[in-house]
């Protein structure tokens, strides 16, 4: 037996005993009143049945219809029984449901016209005795059947609300997720294009130690810089992640770095040249005519398209195409010849799967292939409002 079962069946037990002991008070009391004014026969049958409807009382506890049924045949032979029918009546009608207590009810109310047609209360005509007896039942019917609707009804709320809570707790959980996954692409969009740099900067130097002092502490001086940015990005990232609760939202905007734009691609691609990967641009589109909503997505698409170009085809030349009007698309092509050999930095293979999500959050369209030629060509649109 575990702990629920054991629970629910100490509670009918304690149930079962209060209600043995309240219906054996009033079956007693009754049984005491009718022995003073009835003959030994009748006593006799009053004491038989007080006694059964006592141990029917238990029986009711448990099994409610027969329970019933019998303390109602049990009415029509004594008034000591009447409490147990009585009790029966609003048992059934708290527990099960209203019509099988109408059928209880209806019994007990026969046992008591029965009862009164040769055991008679004196001073009281039979029609009344009728009336009253019918009336009491129905009342007992109505007010157990008003005390399991609401029952029921608390319950219903409580397992609404119970529900809510989680609901709530669930949506939040989800924020949380979503919040967490959104700055988790974030950190890849950014540190992938700072460690490439870094890579490439790097190579440069082992490759070339022949160069010019000057040009070594240029080199090294611009990978300490892009070694300090991408510190400095990574603190913010990681202290966006220590805010557990989505209600930091607002605080995160806060220390959170400026909005991304178009015009910021001058400056990535400045950033990508001096490191030596050869870029060429196409395309007369000015990067003030962008609104900011699609600039940010813009700029992590060329900025993924140039660290997988530099991991995965170092040396290749990129080429950048831009064209876009308002009321139409912002579309973005970006091409590179591949090479045979593995990527010169490692990589988790789900930057172009979160950069597509991206895309599609925003209500374009992103796809990526390598043609016939060997080149890879990653092309995305985005909707530009008029």
């Amino acid at each position: 037996m575990n702990a629920v079962t054991w629970v629910d069946f100490r509670s009918r037990a304690v149930a079962t005993a209060i209600s043995v002991a309240a219906i054996g008070v009033l079956v007693g009391l009754t049984a005491w009143a009718t022995t003073r004014s009835e003959s030994p026969a009748l006593v006799g049958v009053d004491l038989a049945s007080a006694a059964l409807s006592l141990a029917t009382t238990a029986w009711i506890v448990r099994q409610p219809i027969t329970g019933g049924i019998v303390a109602g045949l049990l009415a029509a032979v004594s008034p000591a029984a009447t409490p147990v029918a009585s009790f029966a009546a609003l048992y059934t009608a708290r527990a099960r449901p209203f019509r099988q207590a109408v059928v209880v009810a209806v019994t007990g109310a026969a046992g008591q016209a029965v009862q009164g047609l040769w055991r008679l209360m004196p001073g009281l005509s039979y029609q009344w005795w009728l009336l009253l007896m019918t009336a009491a039942y129905a009342a007992l019917l109505g007010w157990g059947t008003w005390a399991q609707a609401r029952r029921n009804l608390l319950a219903a709320l409580c397992e609404r609300a119970r529900r809510a809570e989680q609901e709530q707790q669930r949506r939040v959980a989800e924020a949380r997720l979503a919040e967490r996954t959104r700055i988790a692409r974030e950190m890849h969009d950014v540190l992938a294009h700072r460690l490439s740099l870094l890579a490439a900067y790097a190579g440069a130097i082992e490759y070339r130690p022949d160069s010019s002092p000057q040009r070594l502490t240029a080199a090294a001086a611009v990978i300490r810089d892009s070694a300090h940015l991408a510190l400095e990005e990574l603190r913010e990232v990681i202290t966006l992640l220590r805010r557990d609760a989505p209600d930091d939202a607002d605080d995160a905007d806060i220390d959170a770095p400026a909005t991304l734009t178009l015009a910021d691609l001058n400056r990535l691609i400045e950033e990508a040249r001096a490191a030596g990967q050869p870029i060429r641009v196409d395309g007369s589109l000015h990067a003030s005519d962008a609104p900011p909503q699609i600039g940010g997505t813009a700029y992590r698409i060329v900025q993924e398209a140039l660290t997988n170009a530099r991991k995965h085809a170092p040396g290749q030349a990129v080429t950048l195409a831009l064209a876009g009007a308002p009321g139409s698309r912002l579309t973005i092509l970006v091409r590179n010849q591949t090479v045979a050999h593995s990527p010169t930095a490692p990589g988790a293979g789900t930057g172009l799967i979160g950069l597509a999500e991206r895309v599609g959050l925003a209500g374009g369209g992103l796809t990526h292939e390598i043609d016939a030629s060997g080149q890879f060509r990653l092309s995305a649109w985005l909707p530009w409002p008029a």
